[in-house]
């Protein structure tokens, strides 16, 4: 008889365990975004930021109830945010791939795109697609999995060059030391606003780009939270509104905008 009052205790203690700790439960989200990305997330002259993902952001935020604080990140620091406990999620318009979900999860797609090339106008004849990039020198930003994409995937044996940011990649094209930088094609829509870059968009659509929310390991509550938001942020016709806001002028295609189909938050 002990032994079996012991197990329904242990029974019962087992079924009323708390769930995961989730940003679902606090007040105030920390807010992980790059600060360097001109349309997507960048700091302005007056310090605050501004960007296609900082309206995104805080437009899900306040759906949740819940304030913001942000936090500025590096290309590299995206998953090691969440996993260490410094951020709650991660806006760094960053893509969904089967390595980074055996550490985080991710919430969304908020967005879906594709990769695109951009190259010196010299070169707009010779790179078409992501065929000519064969031989061919190309920026990888540390962090990212762009050029994994294009020599894995797509098996075009490009030569990836390492950077540690976008403006480095800049810098590399217009030397000489590089010859196209591939990435999602909102990103590039960016970097061709900076002043003084002289690069030609290929207009290459290919490999998927599924712009997601990372999210802790396990934050189930949290996830299905700002799916709900996404949905919100789509079916009021918000998600279209910044879509023009910040990319209606680049030439992206934006005729189809529709609630994007998530990954499941498991």
């Amino acid at each position: 008889m002990r032994r079996l009052l012991i197990c329904l205790v242990l029974a019962l203690t087992a079924c009323g365990a708390a769930r995961p700790a989730s940003f679902a439960d606090k007040d105030e989200l920390v807010v992980a975004i790059r600060s360097d990305v001109p349309l997507i997330s960048v700091k302005g002259p007056d310090g605050g930021y501004q960007g296609f993902n900082i309206d995104v952001a805080r437009d899900l935020v306040t759906r949740l109830g819940k304030r913001i604080r942000w936090l500025e990140i590096k290309a590299g620091d995206q998953l090691t945010v969440l996993t260490d406990g410094r951020a709650d999620v991660v806006f760094a318009h960053m893509s969904v791939t089967p390595e980074r979900k055996k550490v985080i999860d991710f919430a969304g797609p908020y967005h879906v795109d594709f990769q695109d090339i951009a190259v010196r106008p010299a070169d707009k004849d010779a790179i078409r697609d992501v065929r000519d990039l064969e031989g061919r020198r190309i920026c990888w930003v540390r962090g990212t999995n762009i050029a994994q994409r294009i020599v894995d995937e797509r098996r075009v044996r490009a030569l990836p060059v390492e950077a540690p940011d976008y403006d480095v990649c800049l810098d590399m094209i217009k030397d000489g030391r590089i010859d196209a930088i591939s990435t999602n094609s909102q990103i590039l829509a960016g970097l061709l606003t900076k002043p003084g870059v002289d690069l030609h968009l290929v207009g290459a659509t290919f490999n998927e780009q599924r712009t997601s929310i990372g999210v802790r390991k396990g934050d189930v509550d949290g996830c299905e939270e700002l799916n709900r938001a996404i949905t919100g942020m789509y079916q009021d016709g918000t998600a279209r509104t910044l879509l023009h806001k910040w990319f209606g002028a680049s030439g992206i295609d934006l005729s189809v905008i529709s609630v994007p189909q998530f990954e499941g938050c498991s």
